[in-house]
């Protein structure tokens, strides 16, 4: 090779070494054009890369192939080169040349072979980036994940653009109903359906990441929000295109607006701010969209301060047991009690909204749970020793403890500690959070009754998977909720008085005991009384009572059913 040749070789070089090192202005045609200019001058008419993720990969020809060049003059196979990474992945790059031309000189086959492995380099390099750029920004599912959703925060204020983009928090209302309902796998298909539907509409204008389990966040340009809500208000969702097979969706979800005035601290400060208008919608009731606004800002403050005090206040056993009786309507006899937590702080008592839906934010509403439980207990052995005629107390367990494996002990380790029967203790749970598996809730409860301490699922129709959990889950107490109770005013044909008529009618027919919640005046006594609902629980007879008067009912033990009195006589 003459020397013009040989200078014309090096600048080729030069040229696809730049292409291929280039980081900020990487840009992979120029990188193919490069490769195809080195093999027009070797006269190579095809130049292939073959890339597979592992041994085993490349033997079932499961991997990528680059072809970088190709004239269509096709040819024999003149060169390859094929090299095993570290983590196992496996490149090979081959050249092709016709056979009608004169073979290439030795010197001219080592200069092919050194941009090969120049190839190979590359390709291993540029892989491995991919691969940690998947791992690090990407779930195993393929969704952006927050990193990836904090990095594009950094890049648009890092770009001065923050401003006149939305960010959104949005949690699948009731998506482990959906699983129940059509199947885990029709259930992926829908949460990935439904999550093409936004990032559709997003583009490149933004970026839509999920953050674990059914939430999601997404940023993106203020004239994307029109088309965005309605999707998150609700749309039906195919997860059976040969079928037509279609399910309503919707999401809680949290919105904040960056304009001009909003100063861009860290991307943790919207992350807050999306997460707690989110929160606001699940527990709001109808608004499923909510808007952050600096009400909400306090409103962290407040939380953050009950979060601090939280630890201190349990040390100084600041909250107290209150007792709110159950009546058997029929004898009047005092037959149970639910445990309510109340916190005395400086001489005034917290209101319960004000701290447990904090505590629910994170696992403190557990240690709340087992240090009402503990203090039940020891009221319960108190009364036993001082010859007090008894009755069974329920209390309360938020579902954040399904995430305890060990639960059942704990429940059994509290009761057993304080030498209470089993038999006194009640072990209420909420349905009207859905995001529980129910085969941990059945494991529980079922734990529960081989230990001889009764379940009750309170709050029953508040939920959206009623039917399923007294189906599939053997309480023994069904706590009717509030508004199925039918007010004074209703007649037998409205519809509280149908549903409660057959709420009950099915707890009995499922042997279980049902017990009305929110009893209010002697006309629903009566309308209990008439459906055969023999137990309540209400302000009628009396509201949640501290140790000392509910100890007082414990004496006398029966009320006049008529007035809702305690019975001296």
């Amino acid at each position: 090779m003459g020397n013009e040749k040989l200078l014309e070789y090096y600048s080729l070089f030069d040229t696809l070494l730049y292409a291929m090192t280039d980081v900020d202005t990487f840009d992979f045609d120029k990188i193919k054009s490069a490769l195809a200019d080195m093999c027009k001058f070797f006269n190579i008419s095809k130049g292939i890369t073959e890339f597979y993720q592992s041994v085993s990969n490349e033997k079932m020809n499961k991997g990528d192939v680059f072809v970088g060049y190709d004239n269509g003059e096709g040819g024999v196979e003149i060169i390859s080169r094929r090299i095993v990474t570290k983590t196992m992945a496996v490149v090979k790059c081959s050249a092709y040349r016709s056979e009608k031309l004169e073979p290439l000189s030795d010197e001219d086959l080592k200069r092919v072979d050194l941009v090969m492995r120049t190839v190979l380099s590359f390709v291993s390099r540029y892989r491995l980036q991919c691969v940690i750029e998947r791992f690090a920004f990407y779930d195993e599912y393929g969704y952006g994940n927050v990193r990836a959703f904090i990095r594009y925060l950094e890049k648009l204020n890092e770009k001065g653009i923050l401003s006149g983009h939305t960010a959104i928090y949005y949690n699948l209302r009731h998506f482990t109903l959906i699983n129940r309902e059509i199947g885990r796998n029709n259930g992926d298909i829908v949460m990935r359906n439904y999550f093409n539907m936004i990032d559709k509409i997003v583009g490149d204008r933004g970026i839509v990441c999920r953050v674990g389990g059914d939430n999601f966040v997404l940023v993106f340009e203020d004239e994307l929000l029109d088309k965005i809500l309605p999707i998150l208000k609700g749309v039906p969702v195919v997860y059976d295109s040969d079928n037509q097979k279609r399910i309503l969706v919707s999401a809680s979800t949290g919105v904040f607006r960056m304009k001009d005035d909003y100063v861009f601290e860290n991307p943790g400060d919207i992350m807050d701010r999306i997460l707690t208008s989110c929160q606001t919608a699940k527990v709001g009731g109808k608004d499923s969209i909510v808007f952050f606004d600096d009400k909400m800002e306090i409103s962290k403050e407040k939380r953050m301060k009950i979060q601090q005090l939280f630890p201190v206040a349990l040390k100084n056993e600041e909250f107290k047991v209150f007792y709110q009786p159950k009546i058997d309507i029929q004898t009047g006899e005092l037959i149970g009690a639910e445990a309510l937590c109340r916190w005395f702080r400086d001489g005034k008592i917290v209101p319960p909204l004000e701290f447990i839906p904090v505590l629910e934010y994170n696992t403190d509403i557990c240690r709340l749970d087992f240090y009402m439980l503990d203090h039940v207990c020891k009221d319960i052995r108190r009364w036993l020793d001082e010859g007090r005629k008894v009755v069974r107390v329920s209390v309360n367990l938020s579902r954040k403890h399904m995430m305890d494996v060990d639960l059942l002990d704990h429940i059994i380790e509290i009761v057993d500690r304080n030498n209470v029967p089993h038999k006194y203790i009640e072990i209420e749970l909420t349905e009207t959070t859905t995001d529980v598996e129910f085969r941990d809730l059945k494991r529980v409860v079922s734990g529960l009754q081989q230990a001889g301490i009764c379940t009750s699922v309170d709050d029953f129709g508040m939920g959206y998977s009623s039917l399923n959990l007294i189906r599939e889950i053997p309480w023994n107490v069904l706590k009717v909720d509030r508004t199925f109770l039918p007010l004074d005013d209703d007649n037998s044909k409205s519809t509280r008085s149908v549903m409660f008529k057959y709420v009950v009618g099915m707890a009995k027919e499922l042997g279980m005991e049902c017990i009305a919640e929110g009893v209010e005046t002697e006309k629903q006594v009566e309308i209990l009384r008439n459906n055969e609902c023999l137990f309540a629980q209400g302000y009628f007879f009396d509201k949640p009572l501290p140790l000392d008067e509910f100890e007082n009912r414990l004496n006398v033990h029966h009320y006049i059913v008529e007035t809702g009195i305690p019975d001296n006589t």
